[in-house]
């Protein structure tokens, strides 16, 4: 029935809806924000059954998804709870709204400051994972905005189990349920109907694979914040110590294979003596390697790497891997082939470290880490609506102030220009 409903007047009747609560919401003090929020993370918990029973259902029915995507999909009480805790991390974080960014003072005596303030109606389309619901629930909230989410047809039924709980806690704590809505229909109509809502929307984050956000790019009427695929890597110079950098590659890759903070590609310097015990390592660990030339003469069993080979974002346990000239040949092989997402160096040699991280243009970069700490929790800000690779609003983790902008207020005592 509800996929027969016109999808502009769907959106634009839940988007007035939106409006109505995010301007509740704007002024709403801190501790109901977050007082709100921990009665959705209890909601959460009381529904786990539920919620799990529902997960279920969509593991059954994505018996076609690729091992990453039931992976992103899948949740267990481990997995609940978590998402359950990143709520009330949120509901604990410093609010950015009323925020005094910086102040001036004019020579006339007008005193001006820029402060936060919301964006308004935020509009979120993500694919597979149950958790983004309530993660960008609790980020919108506590940052004063209105949230219309659209998930994946492959998490359907988590999606609205987690939902359900979400707006019951928000409901008892008297936050209007209509500042979490979810799009009550999975026609791919009700996403274009979202990018082409000027004034019904302030913002559109999508969060998926390449093709989401190449749609959501070309249609969109609404700002976007973007989050591109993570083609990441790893460069491990000939200063490096070995078991590090073993470490590193390892944890990089394999920790979790699905997320877009895997690395994808290894870079190792032709001046690092360990080459062929990484090669080995990953392997070892269960890694299909695609390599070019010379890390084939490291292993017979590597695989030749093809072009596309370097600009792949695997999700799965294989992983490029290039032999280059130094600091500047990684460099070089990341602004070819990266995404702009996360790179890593694991280096002993302090200069090397920082030229690398001053050059490679990515989102994120890390010295001696992997780069699976690419997470918004992992950097202090709990959850994240995702991790932004263009250089405008916000980039990286994108967390609470990346939910907000800022207005300009001015206290004068009666001036006027003349």
């Amino acid at each position: 029935m509800l996929d027969t409903i016109d999808p502009g007047a769907l959106i634009g009747a839940m988007g007035a809806r939106a409006r109505a609560a995010a301007r509740v919401l704007a002024s709403l003090p801190t501790e109901r924000k977050a007082a709100a929020l921990r009665a959705a993370a209890a909601a959460l918990r009381a529904r786990t059954p539920a919620i799990l029973a529902a997960n279920q259902a969509d593991m059954d029915a994505a018996a076609d998804l690729s091992p990453a995507m039931r992976d992103r999909l899948r949740l267990d009480p481990t997995r609940l709870e978590s998402i359950a805790a990143a709520v009330e991390t949120v509901a604990a974080l410093p609010d950015p709204v009323g925020q005094v960014i910086d102040t001036t003072e004019r020579p006339n005596g007008l005193r001006l400051q820029r402060v936060r303030v919301p964006i308004g109606v935020i509009g979120i389309i993500y694919e597979s994972r149950p958790n983004v619901t309530a993660d960008a629930a609790a980020l919108c909230v506590m940052a004063g905005n209105a949230a219309i989410l659209r998930g994946g047809s492959e998490a359907v039924r988590s999606n609205r189990a987690i939902h359900a709980a979400l707006a019951e806690g928000l409901g008892q704590a008297g936050v209007p349920a209509d500042a979490i809505q979810l799009v009550p229909t999975q026609d791919r109509a009700a996403v274009g109907a979202m990018l082409a809502g000027a004034g019904v929307l302030d913002m559109v984050v999508p969060r998926g694979g390449k093709g989401l956000v190449a749609r959501v790019q070309a249609e969109a009427r609404v700002p976007v914040l973007a989050h591109l695929d993570g083609n990441n890597h790893v460069y491990v110079d000939g200063s490096a110590d070995p078991a590090m950098a073993a470490a590193v590659v390892l944890d990089a890759k394999l920790r979790r294979t699905g997320i877009c903070g895997a690395m994808e590609t290894l870079l190792i310097d032709r001046a690092y003596s360990d080459a062929g015990a990484l090669v080995a390592a990953l392997r070892a660990a269960g890694c299909e390697v695609r390599g070019d030339t010379a890390v084939q003469a490291l292993d017979t069993a590597v695989g030749l790497a093809t072009e596309e080979d370097w600009d792949t974002e695997y999700l799965e346990a294989i992983s490029a891997v290039a032999i280059v000239d130094g600091v500047d040949g990684a460099i070089a092989h990341i602004a070819r082939h990266g995404s702009h997402h996360t790179d890593a160096i694991v280096a002993s040699d302090a200069a090397v470290a920082e030229r690398f991280l001053a050059a490679v243009d990515s989102a994120i970069v890390l010295w001696n880490a992997s780069t699976q700490f690419a997470d918004g929790g992992e950097f202090g800000l709990g959850a994240e609506i995702g991790i932004a690779t263009g250089r405008l609003h916000a980039r990286g983790p994108v967390a609470l102030e990346g939910l907000t902008t800022y207005k300009w207020v001015g206290r004068g005592t009666g001036q006027v220009r003349g």
